[in-house]
């Protein structure tokens, strides 16, 4: 998603499972209101919330908050934009992308992951 390359001005994410608003604003370099605002816009970007409602987030996103950050602050895109590439690099593969395949080549394919998976095996 976000190579570490893109963002050496932001520290390193610790080894922790769960981070404060707080550190996840110090970690992104982006203010409290704005990863709650973040939060409204974003469907995507869910904290765990706790007692009280105190929000915990976790590795993967302070990851997207970069990202969103990123495509933000740094390519320009507008929040409606952002999400929409979100959404689109978050999809992955459908069916739709092998249907261009032939049942001969996915059988192909097959045998050779079979064939991949026994190696490892063995």
């Amino acid at each position: 998603m976000l190579e570490p390359s893109n963002n050496m001005e932001l520290p390193e994410i610790p080894p922790k499972k769960y981070f404060t608003i707080g550190e996840v604003s110090k970690l992104c370099d982006v203010k409290p209101h704005v990863l709650r605002y973040w939060e409204q816009e974003f469907p995507q970007l869910k904290p765990v919330t706790r007692r009280g409602n105190r929000r915990y987030y976790q590795h993967h996103d302070i990851i997207l908050i970069r990202k969103i950050r990123e495509l933000l602050y740094k390519e320009g895109f507008t929040i409606s934009g952002a999400v929409q590439k979100l959404s689109n690099d978050m999809k992955g593969d459908t069916d739709e992308d092998y249907k261009s395949y032939t049942k001969a080549e996915l059988v192909k394919l097959r045998k050779e992951l079979e064939q991949i998976i026994n190696i490892l095996e063995a």
